[in-house]
């Protein structure tokens, strides 16, 4: 299996640094990138409607919310740092493909509803600031795609940047908002202390643990913590965890606040003045000039909403591509993988709204973030029995207090989301004209879920989990050839992209040429940058693809083979055949997926395009 964001693993060294502060400072940055998440337009819908409709009541939930997050993010990071895998890799390495296949399609519904609040948090405050309509705002949203390819080859510490830049504009925006709206500090106070004033009271405050405690985020930050390099033994590793735990309480608290205020804001404004159904963002910012006489404070609020936005969709799709690497071993091209990720969430929201118009806006964001409530008990559980797991910790796992914490917060998760699927059912089952449908469709289907959910509960209490080693790693190739075989070709060129293809593509090699001939390992760097600047880019993703061919060529070198090996920059299919036309090759093997159809849209269909521009004969060989 291969590290997660390879391309930014281990980039950022935390060692040799002149004093504590610049130490503690190397390792500060991931939690920002988390924090973003815990304050994204989800967010905001559901704490303008609690602010709204009862006042500084739910503000305990919020606190409650943010004390569960710190927990869950520092097990994350914990299983981060110490296994070297994020909670995606780790829960391949231990269930069985069909349930990590369940777990990936969980997983990505949770993206795709996080994105969907994006996507409407941005055109939302597009709208606002620009008075762009709402359609033409949601499609606008498609322009951030590259953003975060732009960012990540320029590296993680100036993604970091870009992000706390983000935060700080939300939270000075905020600061200022609750200057103009001086809000009653013992309302403020009281609304700490745990109460729930009815039924729809509920609903508001799963939407906020949805919108507060968030499962991509479990996975996003299992990878980040990964991208600082540090002393791996124990005293390190100990240090790594302090640091990150400091990390993640500033963060985290900072978004507390953020959280805290908009709800404050809608509280002190709306539910002071009676206007209890104010759920949509936009009528927020309608009534923020009149209720509270400044001008500025509806341009901060919508600032604030596109820096939000912004911010989160750049860790969403981090969090997408973790997971789709980590569960299915599998990495396509980053800007499909936006579009897809984007698509998914632009097509639902415009059709909504050109149905439904744009006062569903509000209703929609709550219901993405009770869809993210309802997925964290499938990222939670597995993440507090890896990080219970001594074997697996490597004595580094965390002890019975935290345990019993721990599951006394995914507890409380579980069962407010139960009854709130219980009680949606019931209400659609009453209501229904049709109920036979419902008792054959949505009731199955919950209990299936149900199922799941105790059979991850409960199974590595009963079976000990093995852990299935998947790794195509140089180290790994498994290499078969026969000394006294007669070989006929002389000069060997083998394409390989790091997967495991290239194991097949060699032994064929080898059976071509055997241990006399001379090999020529290609491998194609394809990202934008490589496009771009060509072999003049200097990106993380290049030296990662120039550090595992040269891994190829010392282990292959060890074994008596003659190795060379030649990094190509672009698109395969035009640079692997002006490499093979320039060298005086016999012939090139290269190994392919056995993509058809669709595959070959999202992977490229490098091989049929370059067969016709070689003048050597080609051997493809299906993995």
């Amino acid at each position: 299996m291969g590290k997660s964001l390879e391309e930014v693993h281990q980039s950022v060294s935390t060692q040799n640094k002149k004093s504590v502060f610049r130490k503690i400072v190397a390792f500060f940055g991931p939690a920002y990138l988390i924090s973003v998440g815990y304050m994204d337009p989800g967010n905001w819908a559901t704490d303008i409607a609690g602010g709204s409709q009862f006042g500084y009541a739910l503000l305990w939930v919020l606190l409650m919310s943010n004390m569960m997050a710190l927990l869950l993010q520092s097990l994350s990071a914990r299983l981060g740092i110490v296994t070297q895998r994020d909670l995606a890799q780790a829960s391949r390495e231990t269930y069985s493909p069909f349930i990590n296949y369940i777990l990936y399609f969980l997983a990505e519904i949770a993206i795709a509803a996080c994105d969907l609040a994006e996507v409407l948090g941005m055109a939302i405050g597009i709208n606002l600031l620009f008075d762009i309509p709402l359609i033409e705002g949601v499609i606008i949203t498609v322009l951030d795609t590259f953003l975060l390819l732009f960012l990540i080859n320029k590296g993680i510490r100036k993604m970091e940047a870009f992000i706390i830049v983000l935060v700080a504009i939300i939270g000075f925006s905020f600061i200022f908002e609750m200057i103009f709206a001086q809000p009653e500090m013992g309302k403020v106070i009281y609304g700490l202390i745990p109460s729930m004033p009815n039924e729809a009271a509920l609903y508001i405050a799963i939407g906020i643990i949805g919108a507060t405690v968030m499962p991509h985020n479990l996975y996003l930050h299992s990878s980040l913590v990964q991208t600082r390099n540090f002393d791996r033994s124990n005293v390190g590793i100990k240090q790594a965890l302090k640091y990150n735990f400091i990390d993640s309480t500033i963060a985290l608290n900072l978004a507390f606040f953020v959280n805290a205020a908009i709800l404050i804001l809608a509280a002190a404004t709306f539910y002071k003045n009676g206007m209890f159904e104010v759920a949509e963002i936009q009528d927020a910012h309608k009534f923020l000039a009149p209720l509270l006489g400044s001008k500025w404070a509806p341009i901060l609020f919508a600032v604030a909403l596109i820096a939000a936005g912004q911010s989160s969709t750049v860790t969403g799709t981090l969090a997408g591509q973790i997971i789709m690497e980590g569960y299915l071993n599998l990495r396509i091209q980053p800007w499909v993988r936006r579009i897809i990720t984007r698509l998914i969430a632009i097509v639902p929201a415009v059709i909504v709204i050109s149905i439904f118009g744009e006062s569903v806006t509000g209703k929609l964001l709550i219901l993405s973030q009770v869809i993210l409530s309802l997925q964290l008990g499938f990222a939670i559980i597995p993440l507090i029995h890896f990080v219970s797991d001594k074997s697996k910790m490597k004595g580094f796992h965390i002890g019975k207090v935290t345990q019993i914490a721990s599951w006394i917060v995914a507890t409380i998760i579980v069962s407010l989301n139960a009854k709130l699927v219980f009680d949606e059912i019931n209400g659609w089952l009453e209501t229904s004209k049709n109920p036979i449908v419902l008792w054959f469709t949505v009731v199955p289907l919950a209990f299936g879920f149900l199922i799941l959910l105790l059979y991850i509960i409960f199974k590595p209490f009963i079976v000990k989990t093995k852990t299935r080693i998947l790794n195509h790693s140089p180290h790994n190739l498994k290499l078969q050839f026969s000394k006294t075989a007669i070989y006929s070709k002389k000069n060997i060129a083998v394409s390989v992209d790091f997967s495991s293809a290239d194991e097949i593509a060699l032994n064929n090699a080898f059976q071509l040429g055997g241990i006399d001939a001379k090999y020529t390992l290609i491998h194609v760097v394809e990202t934008v940058g490589a496009l771009v600047y060509g072999e003049k880019i200097d990106d993380h993703e290049t030296l990662i693809d120039e550090k595992l061919l040269n891994e190829y060529q010392e282990i292959l070198s060890e074994k008596g083979f003659k190795v060379e090996t030649q990094l190509g920059f672009g698109k395969p299919n035009k640079v692997i055949p002006t490499i093979i036309n320039e060298g005086n090759f016999d012939i090139l093997v290269m190994g392919t997926h056995g993509h058809t159809g669709f595959k070959d849209l999202i992977f490229g269909t490098t091989v049929d395009k370059l067969r016709h521009k070689i003048t050597i004969p080609l051997l493809i060989v299906k993995n």
